[in-house]
C-alpha cells in the first residue's frame, strides 16, 4: 500500500545533508514524497531540485512563491498529491516542527521509511475513530502527531 508524505520546507538549506538525504530517499519503498518549498529565501528549492536529479527516487517539488501558513502549504501539497497519485493515505509534516525539536530532515525521512507500517496503522486508527466521513483535506493526517506519540528518536 502506497503512502504519500508532504513535507513543508522553509529555509532549510543548512539542514540538508545531500548524500544522507539521497541515501534515505532511495531506500524508501511505496512512499511518494512531495516537498512543498514554502517561499524559502535561501537555496532550499535549488537543493531539492539537485537532489531530485541525482536521486533514484522520483519525488515531487512544489514551489510556493509567496509564504503561506503551514496549513495552506499542506493544502497545496494535498491537492497535488490527490490529483497526481492514487494514494490511500497522505500524511504531512512541517520542517518548522523539526527545527523546534532540533531534528534533521534526513532523520525524519529515515524514520518515516523504517516505520511506514506503524504510521499506516496510526492513520487507519484515526479513520476508524472518526465519527463522520472525512473530506479529502480532513483525511490528510499529521505525521507530527504520530512522531510525538511514538516517542522514538528521529
Amino acid at each position: 500500500m502506497r503512502i504519500g508524505i508532504i513535507i513543508v520546507c522553509h529555509n532549510i538549506e543548512n539542514n540538508i545533508n545531500t548524500d544522507l538525504f539521497v541515501k534515505h530517499l532511495n531506500k524508501a519503498k511505496n512512499i511518494e514524497f512531495c516537498f512543498v518549498n514554502n517561499a524559502s529565501k535561501d537555496n532550499t528549492h535549488q537543493i531539492l531540485k539537485d537532489i531530485k536529479e541525482i536521486s533514484k527516487k522520483n519525488f515531487s517539488i512544489l514551489d510556493v512563491k509567496r509564504y503561506k501558513s503551514d496549513n495552506s502549504a499542506v493544502r497545496s501539497g494535498s491537492r497535488y498529491m490527490f490529483s497526481q497519485f492514487n494514494l490511500n493515505h497522505i500524511g504531512y509534516v512541517s520542517t518548522n516542527f523539526l527545527n523546534k525539536k532540533k531534528y534533521s530532515i534526513c532523520g525524519l525521512i529515515k524514520h518515516i521509511r523504517t516505520n511506514q507500517d506503524y504510521i499506516l496503522e496510526y492513520n487507519k486508527q484515526l479513520k476508524e475513530d472518526s465519527v463522520m466521513k472525512q473530506t479529502m483535506f480532513q483525511s490528510v493526517f499529521s505525521i507530527t502527531e504520530y512522531l510525538e506519540k511514538s516517542r522514538t528518536p528521529y
